[in-house]
């Protein structure tokens, strides 16, 4: 599959719309298009997601692995990957350039035009040769002028180009084409999508032919994909074997719990029978071996989540010794107590020993490492696993309060300790993705507290 990396040179120039663009004049040629995110967020993935109706793919080297990167990469499908960078091109230990590097994938570097012509080529010089000078392996396509008038202002960005950098085309200046904001970054995709018609004036500026010449097809693919084939047919022959024994895992989706990793999603379909249900909703937990509470936006639906039969239901399970594993969102659900920014108290499940209060700054925003206290729901003792933390949330637990890990890296929920758990119940405010090995760890639980036992289920994912 060819891949191409939508780069920006900072923050706020309009990643997300190129992108969004940028797939959308793919498919009006009628090339299939596989939609990605470098890094650990969610929200830009929606958007991709509302754009292609595909499911979009998280690359994160901190996360999965340069391996399990590349694995995740190839679980793709389509004529085309167009994967959206995060900040700016170099930003970040866990930069876009550096899963650009890894994937051997060209970079399209997006470049705020709205106040300049011929500066816009010098930045984007600039970026090629900074890659050079910084030891990196790195190629610098060209540029695609974000929010840039036709016209004269177009003609002068264009030439002013060396010959060494494609002109890949622009995004007009439309205010239709900004996506709202609220405290963790863009609005999902399902709530303020693009229309059909703002995507096409976005992406008659897109010069598809210089994009489709610049996409290849890393080396490292074919082995790769062909690795992962022969992974599967033996998961799938295990899986068929013992069909019977599939423990059911049920998963919170509704507006207040939506941040779950499409990788993640495939994992817990391959290893168990997979129902979803939705507590804001008014639905009660469903029958089922275990429990996975993803993030979202908890704090947004206090209220509902306070009055479903779900967590009442939640706290009985998880006295019996139900797994249940809450992801931040999942977290504040799980505690004895959410308070709003409006100051407003809610009841919540009651399992986890900790109130939590929304704050108007983000308390934690970084990748985390965490090393297990003992054997944990989703970690063997000893060992580290690493996430990824953002929230605006601030858990105040117990005194006696148990943890399952101390923070390595991050700040967790009280700045040494992640992971409150009680019963067989845990809740972290890192999110963690199927190549750190965790859902393993939590559907074998799941398998056992159901009767069915899938240890020593192999593993090639990412171990720390």
């Amino acid at each position: 599959m060819n891949g191409v990396v939508i780069a920006g040179v900072a923050s706020g120039v309009g990643k997300t719309v190129a992108t969004l663009a940028v797939c959308r004049a793919l498919q009006r040629t009628g090339r299939v298009v596989q939609p990605a995110k470098a890094g650990p967020d969610f929200i830009d993935p929606s958007h991709h997601e509302a754009a292609t109706w595909r499911a979009s793919r998280t690359l994160d080297p901190w996360l999965e692995g340069e391996s399990g990167m590349r694995r995740n990469y190839a679980r793709g499908s389509g004529d085309v990957c167009v994967v959206e960078g995060m900040m700016g091109l170099y930003d970040g230990e866990t930069s876009t350039a550096r899963v650009a590097e890894a994937l051997s994938l060209p970079v399209v570097l997006v470049v705020d035009a709205s106040a300049g012509m011929e500066s816009v080529a010098a930045t984007a010089l600039g970026f090629r040769e900074y890659a050079a000078r910084s030891g990196l392996d790195l190629d610098v396509a060209g540029v695609l002028a974000s929010r840039a008038h036709g016209g004269r202002h177009e003609d002068g960005i264009r030439e002013a180009l060396p010959d060494e950098l494609t002109y890949f085309g622009r995004i007009p200046p439309r205010e239709d084409l900004e996506i709202p904001e609220r405290h963790l970054g863009l609005e999902m995709g399902d709530e303020s999508p693009l229309s059909t018609e703002t995507l096409d004036a976005a992406a008659d500026g897109i010069d598809v032919d210089a994009i489709v010449d610049a996409a290849r097809e890393p080396e490292w693919f074919a082995a790769v994909e062909d690795e992962d084939d022969a992974s599967a047919r033996t998961t799938d022959a295990a899986d068929a074997a013992d069909a019977d024994d599939r423990p059911t895992v049920a998963v919170a989706a509704d507006d207040a719990f939506r941040f779950v990793y499409a990788a993640t999603r495939e994992f817990l379909r391959k290893r168990a029978e997979v129902v979803t249900f939705a507590p804001t909703a008014g639905d009660d937990l469903p029958d089922c071996d275990g429990v996975y509470l993803p993030g979202g936006y908890p704090e947004l639906h206090a209220a509902e989540l306070s009055a479903s039969p779900a967590l009442s239901t939640l706290a009985d399970r998880a006295a019996d010794g139900l797994p249940i594993f809450g992801e931040c969102g999942g977290l504040m659900a799980l505690a004895e107590s959410l308070t709003t920014v409006d100051g407003e108290t809610h009841e919540m499940a009651g399992i986890l020993p900790a109130d939590v209060t929304m704050r108007d700054r983000y308390q934690a925003l970084d990748h985390v490492e965490l090393r297990a206290r003992t054997e944990a729901l989703i970690c063997p003792e000893g060992r580290t696993l690493r996430g990824h933390e953002f929230h605006y949330s601030e858990a105040d637990p117990a005194i006696d309060a148990r943890f399952a890990f101390d923070v390595i890296r991050g700040k967790g929920i009280d700045g040494e300790h992640d992971g409150l758990t009680e019963h067989r119940t845990l809740g972290t405010y890192a999110h963690v993705h199927p190549e750190s090995g965790a859902f393993d760890r939590f559907v074998d639980a799941v398998a056992e507290s159901g009767g069915g036992s899938r240890n020593g289920h192999d593993s090639s994912r990412a171990q720390h």
